[in-house]
């Protein structure tokens, strides 16, 4: 059981790595979900993770609020994603989606193309739960095709608990063998137990996790 911790700054670094996290998730701005967290921030954080081996993904987000992003916003992300490629995480987190809440398969294509180029693990965090349903099992074959390893997702609307959602998630699940789903969105070490005696998670994420 693979657990990582979502974290906002360095300050929190050690403390989830202590408590058994193995994988850190680094962003600023939780408050809305999480966007890209400082260079320096990244810097400091990538090289304190990797001296005590545990890897990390960093948030590639420019903002809070949905995921249709404009011209500027997408050239925003690709220059930051060159910048982070330069400080060795394992990869990124990143979503986008049109105004129908479908994949961004243009812009997903040239981020994963740079991603890949840079030895960068691809993750589509849950933007991936906007996507309307009957659409989701075509999006995550997409996404594999295209690099991604893993998504995070609560599994359905962020307004219902994770339990509520665990039936979605146990579908996406069966899609397919070579991609993870990692759920996340009010899963804590607190409930871990109870989720797992729904599904059989490899990874799991949240900010409360350990």
């Amino acid at each position: 059981m693979l657990k990582e911790a979502c974290v906002e700054n360095f300050t929190d670094v050690p403390a989830v790595i202590n408590r058994g996290a193995k994988r850190i998730e680094l962003c600023d701005n939780l408050s809305v979900g999480g966007t890209t967290p400082s260079l320096g921030v990244i810097k400091v954080s990538t090289e304190y993770c990797y001296d005590n081996d545990v890897s990390v993904i960093v948030m590639l987000r420019p903002r809070g609020g949905d995921f249709v992003y404009s011209i500027m916003e997408k050239a925003m992300m690709i220059h930051d994603l060159e910048e982070i490629s330069e400080l060795r995480p394992e990869g990124i987190a990143v979503g986008a989606l049109t105004a129908e809440n479908e994949l961004d398969k243009p812009f997903l294509e040239e981020i994963a193309t740079l991603a890949k180029n840079k030895h960068m693990t691809l993750v589509f965090h849950m933007a991936f739960d906007l996507i309307p349903k009957d659409l989701q099992r075509e999006s995550l074959l997409w996404l594999q095709e295209h690099g991604f390893t893993r998504i995070l997702t609560h599994g359905g609307p962020a307004e219902k608990t994770i339990f509520e959602n665990i039936e979605n998630i146990a579908e996406l699940m069966k899609i397919s063998p070579d991609m993870t789903i990692m759920p996340g969105g009010g899963l804590t070490k607190n409930n871990l137990d109870e989720l797992l005696t729904h599904i059989d998670a490899v990874e799991v994420h949240g900010t409360r996790i350990v």
